[in-house]
């Protein structure tokens, strides 16, 4: 048993690991394209970004890896393969569970972080990038990793969940990461002013965090910020940035 789980854990890093080179490296070669040039001087920086985050990936795996064995080898969690188990309609119910429960989670620890003795001590690693790059998205400190590391395991234990919404939660959780870090805005600009957009964690809503330190902590929406009054809207200079020049607003 204990082998099955090492083996578990281990298969599962390297499929985090590898998850977030394809999505980090994916969006670097974007910005090489949309803003070349804008990850040219950062190339110490990015080298230790790389390297906390495959450091995150392996604390990230063992969880990943030990739920992955309690769902096939003991049946202890509450992934299902079987589309008939629930309704069709709790599929994107469940979606958006996962997603406001890993919100939540994420502020409330976030903010934690940016306390003076956890900031030191953690979460500092992750500012260390100035401005992040695509490459920044798991680029945390063990402590740090191990507070998001356990809070997607922690849910298949809670709330039913198809293996197929389960992926669809991680992929969501992957690319949001990277492309509120890749240090230009996606996302139209119609969109940032629309009423959904106020609502949506953005590259210039977080690109304003790292911008201003003491606010914008959410990871996919704006709920618990707005509802804590630490939101202070998105980066102007990041969101008005032209693609020929990302210094020009």
């Amino acid at each position: 048993m204990t082998l099955a789980i090492i083996l578990s854990a281990l298969a599962m890093t390297a499929i985090v690991a590898l998850r977030y080179l394809a999505a980090s490296g994916l969006f670097a070669f974007a910005t090489t394209c949309v803003h070349p040039g804008l990850y040219a001087r950062s190339g110490r920086q990015i080298r230790r970004e790389i390297g906390w985050s495959l450091l995150s990936a392996a604390i990230y795996g063992i969880p990943a890896g030990v739920v992955a064995w309690a769902w096939q080898e003991r049946g202890w969690t509450l992934i299902y393969t079987d589309w008939a188990a629930y309704p069709l309609w709790y599929l994107p119910l469940s979606l958006i569970l996962y997603l406001l429960a890993h919100d939540t989670w994420f502020y409330w620890t976030h903010r934690w972080m940016h306390r003076p003795r956890p900031f030191r001590m953690a979460h500092a690693v992750h500012h260390a990038s100035r401005p992040p790059t695509a490459w920044a998205a798991m680029s945390f400190h063990p402590i740090e990793a191990v507070t998001g590391a356990v809070v997607i395991p922690a849910l298949v234990f809670v709330i039913p969940v198809h293996v197929a919404v389960l992926a669809l939660v991680l992929a969501v959780m992957t690319v949001m990461g990277v492309i509120n870090h890749v240090g230009w805005e996606i996302l139209p600009r119609a969109l940032l002013r629309s009423r959904l957009g106020k609502w949506l964690i953005t590259a210039s809503h977080h690109q304003r965090h790292h911008e201003q330190y003491t606010c914008n902590y959410g990871l996919y929406f704006r709920v618990w910020d707005r509802l804590c009054g630490t939101d202070q809207g998105i980066s102007e200079t990041l969101a008005h940035a032209d693609p020929a020049n990302p210094g020009a607003t």
